[in-house]
């Protein structure tokens, strides 16, 4: 993606930001309890009271230009990386060596699915027409992408149940799309998603977790997995458009979800029973995608999150 196109995409998530706040104060997030309410309620975070420390596994070159998206460990040994911009997926051994580079377009949400094979969006663009999901084998010598579903745009990220379904966000629309492993979308249980603006997407248990980008309230939604439209905000963690974070990817940590916020380069851990937010992490350069190691040799310790950029960085952060 050129460098206009990268700043064309950004003004314009700002600008639908603002178009989207009557949708958030309409109650796109669900009804909640009323001490689900109260936890939602916006509020200013605190620092989270533990140490942290970051250093860099990849540089980044040119912020924007070198975007990457997105990111998952395949539990064997490779992070693989979705450098959007550069329309291709990387993989990378523990010691930070590129082990496999390879061509998909426009490449975003990266998750490993039962069966051992890695499922990667393509077309991240909102403008972009032609998106949809394919998968590659991670252990092959030169991994070469198949497509599982395609005729998807404005995607984002992706998230994957034991049976093999897969759930893809949609940054300008309403719905999570579900499509099931054969390759066909579960219509009704996309409409009973009805979260305008999901971004970041994770599964803990029977329920699905989601940021929301454009919602200037910048929500974290709970959908339970077998009745989507029960679904409740956790979290609001902003009040207005001026300070609305911008929530990109999120992940389970210790228990709690640990999300992005690319405007203000933070992490901020949320407690998905009671609300509770406080920020982990702050001083990231635009950072779009946080995952715990899996599989990767001495990162293995319980106490280290990566994290990807679009300043094109790979940052290690060690807590506690």
């Amino acid at each position: 993606m050129p460098m206009a196109t990268a700043m064309r995409r950004i003004r314009r998530t700002l600008v639908t930001a603002g178009a989207a706040a009557a949708l958030a104060l309409g109650g796109t997030a669900g009804t909640a309890s009323p001490a689900a309410a109260a936890a939602a309620a916006p509020r200013s975070l605190d620092a989270c009271g533990v140490r942290t420390a970051t250093s860099v596994f990849h540089k980044g070159g040119i912020p924007l230009l070198d975007w990457r998206e997105n990111m998952e460990f395949d539990g064997r040994g490779t992070l693989w990386v979705s450098h959007v911009t550069g329309h291709r997926v990387e993989g990378y051994a523990p010691d930070g060596t590129l082990r496999a580079s390879f061509p998909v377009s426009g490449p975003g949400g990266i998750r490993r699915g039962p069966d051992g094979m890695m499922y990667v969006n393509y077309g991240v663009n909102p403008l972009t027409p032609a998106g949809g999901v394919v998968r590659f084998d991670p252990t092959a010598a030169a991994p070469r992408p198949e497509k599982v579903v395609g005729g998807l745009s404005g995607i984002n990220g992706l998230a994957i149940d034991p049976e093999g379904n897969l759930y893809v966000s949609r940054e300008l629309a309403t719905g999570v799309l579900k499509i099931r492993p054969d390759g066909t979308k579960d219509e009704e249980w996309t409409r009973g998603a009805d979260v305008f603006g999901t971004n970041g997407l994770e599964i803990v248990g029977d329920q699905l977790y989601a940021s929301v980008l454009t919602d200037t309230s910048s929500p974290v939604v709970r959908i339970p997995l077998k009745d989507p439209a029960r679904h409740t905000a956790v979290t609001r963690l902003s009040s207005n458009l001026l300070n609305s974070k911008f929530l990109d990817d999120l992940t389970r940590f210790h228990g709690d979800l640990v999300v992005a916020s690319f405007r203000d380069g933070e992490l901020i851990r949320v407690d998905p029973d009671t609300g509770r937010s406080c920020t982990l992490v702050t001083g990231l350069r635009m950072p779009t995608s946080v995952r715990v190691p899996r599989g990767f040799g001495a990162y293995d310790d319980g106490r280290t999150l990566f994290v990807v950029e679009a300043s094109g960085r790979i940052v290690k952060v060690t807590v506690g």
